[in-house]
């Protein structure tokens, strides 16, 4: 009984061991990550001013320069008023594309009729750019926002589509078959087995669709729209404001990267018990 009793304070002291190094570990590497952003931002912006100072204002607008553009737009209201008109456009057209492509991509994969009469349509729709219906898309729909909204979903609806039809497809053909053994339904199946395993794909999937989607509403308001970052690099372009134009590239890209991890943060809070790591 004395050896007993002598041991297990030790082992817990020593268990408690790795848990402080973890925490001060992982202070570090937060510490080491932002470090790590910092100089790639630095690093980025010696070479934007370096190029700048090449090429000159003409061509390549300086960090000051477009600093100085994006205060001259914010301040008269044209880069809030952008940033809200794209943003709106993007999510309304990506959120329906998510919507829409996770059930069909989940029935492609799990009834093969269903993946037969509708593998000829995706396979061939999805090598079309959504920039050759613009123009139609503005006929049809008129210049309002439908259009826009219309041509982003196209791009979003079969990345999350074939996305979520290749993790169901991708579900260990054992796993199917120990649940079905077990007296599992098709509906349990896809519910606890088919669904979990997919997670990961369709968040893959949203986030390429995201992505793709800034690559639409650019095009989309070059044609078709008065308002949006599409349309401010379009007339900055016409009254030779290169300073404007680097504004609404660079807003276009912090825009993303914002929107990608809102994304992720809510992604690996309520979808951690799916494995979602990203």
């Amino acid at each position: 009984m004395t050896i007993t009793t002598a041991e297990a304070p030790v082992q817990a002291r020593t268990s408690t061991r790795p848990r402080r190094t973890k925490g001060r570990g992982g202070g570090g590497q937060a510490l080491r990550t932002i470090g790590l952003y910092a100089v790639a931002i630095v690093v980025g912006l010696g070479v934007w001013q370096l190029l700048a100072v090449k090429y000159g204002p003409s061509l390549v607008a300086s960090p000051s320069q477009t600093l100085s553009a994006a205060r001259e737009l914010a301040a008269d209201g044209t880069l809030g008023n952008s940033v809200i008109a794209s943003s709106r456009r993007i999510l309304i057209g990506w959120g329906l594309g998510v919507l829409v492509g996770t059930p069909v991509g989940l029935l492609i994969g799990q009834i093969r009729i269903v993946r037969l009469l509708l593998e000829p349509y995706t396979e061939f729709f999805r090598f079309i750019p959504p920039v050759a219906f613009v123009t139609l898309a503005v006929v049809w729909l008129g210049i309002g926002e439908s259009s826009k909204v219309v041509l982003i979903f196209y791009t979003a609806v079969f990345i999350v589509t074939l996305n979520t039809s290749a993790g169901v497809m991708a579900v260990s053909e054992s796993k199917l078959r120990a649940a079905a053994s077990l007296g599992a339904s098709r509906r349990q199946i896809l519910q606890r087995v088919v669904l979990p395993s997919t997670v990961p794909y369709i968040l893959t999937g949203a986030r390429l669709a995201m992505g793709n989607s800034f690559l639409t509403i650019v095009s989309a308001e070059i044609v078709a729209a008065q308002v949006g970052l599409g349309s401010l690099i379009w007339t900055s372009r016409n009254y030779g404001r290169i300073d404007w134009v680097f504004v609404g590239i660079l807003t276009l890209g912090i825009l993303g990267l914002v929107y990608d991890r809102i994304l992720r943060v809510i992604a690996m809070r309520v979808l951690y018990k799916y494995g979602v790591k990203v």
